[in-house]
């Protein structure tokens, strides 16, 4: 996670990508439709029939929703963050959840509301959007940037780069390999994840030329970077993400990061952004799938960039 989540704050673009995502996804089926069994025990309840959930993971992210599409019915889950225990629709069925910051609490809130047995998601658009650092050498601040692979940047054994032996670019490493360069086994299950190709490229397709905010601060605070990426206008690409709760900085760990996500995905992956949650939020609806209440296939990933790594 890159060294501040708020160096420039949840820009305008990033609501201006979030309604063009919304109308990307409110394309989901009618709203009433039959309810399947609830993965609960007890008395059957009448649950929401969502289309799209849109999952905002701290507040800043989550207002940008709430007026311009009339969230306005809070349905209280338990299992939530205490700081946000309801979720919010609309009468569209386009609902709306802030999980708290984290791999914990993303995991924690998203598991309580798929297996909460209040909302029909079997037909539901997910809809990760939040801010991210973003890599001067991919794009810059203000930037829309959805993502193919999914990639876990804390699951590594550490060794102090000063103590690291002399041929080595970093003391990063997979847990069970044997350098840096050694891909590892994936035995946590959780280190990548790919999305959805369909959904990605309508995504892309549906939001190439959306307008992006600028401003006279974000443009002079890029151009004190000398990367050709970095000093141009914001634009909406395809890239994908690293997840880990530290926060971090800097160019030689910005490398390690690229490198880490291009070993892990066999080249195919380019690392761009850097975040705490999506991997957690991933394996919670993972979990949730393979009970047969949601479909994978109706994820996407949206994150704009706030700051650079």
């Amino acid at each position: 996670m890159a060294a501040s989540r708020r160096i420039v704050g949840l820009s305008s673009s990033a609501a201006c990508m979030a309604l063009a995502a919304s109308a990307l996804l409110g394309c989901a089926s009618d709203a009433t439709r039959s309810t399947p069994p609830s993965a609960t025990q007890g008395a059957p309840q009448q649950q929401v029939a969502v289309k799209v959930l849109i999952i905002s993971m701290f507040k800043p992210e989550a207002q940008v929703w709430l007026e311009p599409l009339k969230l306005n019915r809070e349905i209280k889950v338990p299992g939530l963050s205490a700081d946000d225990p309801a979720v919010r629709c609309n009468a569209d069925g386009v609902c709306q959840v802030t999980t708290g910051m984290g791999h914990t609490n993303a995991a924690a809130s998203i598991t309580a509301l798929v297996f909460s047995g209040k909302f029909d998601l079997s037909k539901t658009y997910f809809l990760v959007a939040g801010i991210a650092g973003v890599d001067p050498n991919v794009s810059t601040i203000g930037s829309a940037t959805w993502a193919r692979y999914l990639v876990d940047f804390g699951i590594a054994h550490e060794i102090d780069a000063r103590e690291m032996p002399p041929t080595w670019r970093s003391g990063y490493f997979g847990i069970g390999a044997r350098d840096p360069d050694s891909k590892p086994k994936f035995e946590y299950r959780t280190e990548v994840f790919r999305l959805d190709e369909k959904l990605l490229q309508k995504a892309l397709k549906l939001s190439a030329n959306a307008p992006l905010a600028d401003s006279d601060k974000a443009r002079a605070y890029r151009a004190s970077y000398p990367q050709p990426s970095a000093r141009a206008r914001p634009s909406v690409l395809q890239c994908d993400t690293a997840a880990g709760d530290t926060y971090w900085h800097g160019k030689y760990l910005g490398e390690t990061a690229t490198r880490w996500v291009s070993l892990v995905t066999d080249g195919q992956g380019r690392y761009c952004t850097t975040q705490q949650e999506d991997n957690a939020t991933y394996e919670a609806l993972k979990r949730g799938a393979s009970a047969g209440l949601l479909d994978l296939k109706r994820v996407a990933v949206l994150r704009t960039a706030s700051n650079f790594d």
